[in-house]
């Protein structure tokens, strides 16, 4: 269990954990590829918000575009997904969370976009337990925004933390814990983002 131990301590302690070598930049290299491939192929759709289909597209809400990483597919058979796997497992163990399965998508947004402040379970339904983000930008700085920024639990207008996309940066938080945003970028932002979830697999 050595190699997830920051990531559940800090999960303990404080609800996210935001970390900078758990992650190979092999793997991001992969996964971006990927993730442009699909763009190019027209694989990505508008990200929405809730479980209003009529006002789920809202651009100045959320602004990026999404494609689902589909079960079985030799996308999910990528390192990175095989490690969530097992440290879907490891959280499992620790925390009895009852998690029994993952869902991911590849996320870009074009420069000015973001996602106003949100928390990533929706309201009424607890499935989502654990929220995961991976960013695949080799050549970012901080200059370019994109930032994700947490905020407190208990007083959502206060901001506790705010961290730039840099590449193989693997952010980790209880979904319906913490609130958070993502500041606007000026250029485009590529991660693949996910949940562990208590429900079956699809």
């Amino acid at each position: 269990m050595g190699e997830y131990d920051q990531i559940i301590s800090a999960l303990n302690r404080q609800g996210w954990s935001v970390t900078d070598t758990t992650v190979p930049p092999s793997w991001c290299g992969e996964l971006r590829a990927h993730a442009e491939q699909l763009w190019q192929a027209g694989a990505f759709e508008p990200g929405e918000f809730g479980l209003d289909l009529a006002n789920g597209q809202q651009p100045e809400v959320r602004g990026d575009s999404i494609c689902w990483v589909q079960p079985g597919s030799s996308v999910a058979k990528l390192p990175f997904f095989e490690w969530m796997a097992a440290l879907r497992g490891v959280l499992n163990e620790r925390f009895n969370l009852g998690v029994r399965s993952q869902e991911f998508h590849f996320a870009r947004y074009p420069e000015g976009r973001g996602y106003r402040k949100h928390l990533d379970q929706h309201r009424g339904r607890n499935l989502r337990k654990i929220s995961v983000v991976l960013y695949l930008n080799p050549d970012w700085n901080t200059a370019l925004g994109g930032e994700l920024c947490f905020y407190q639990p208990t007083d959502p207008e206060t901001e506790i933390a705010r961290f730039a996309p840099m590449n193989a940066r693997l952010a980790v938080f209880v979904s319906g814990l913490m609130p958070h945003a993502v500041l606007p970028c000026r250029d485009t932002r590529w991660s693949v983002t996910g949940w562990l979830r208590t429900d079956e697999p699809a």
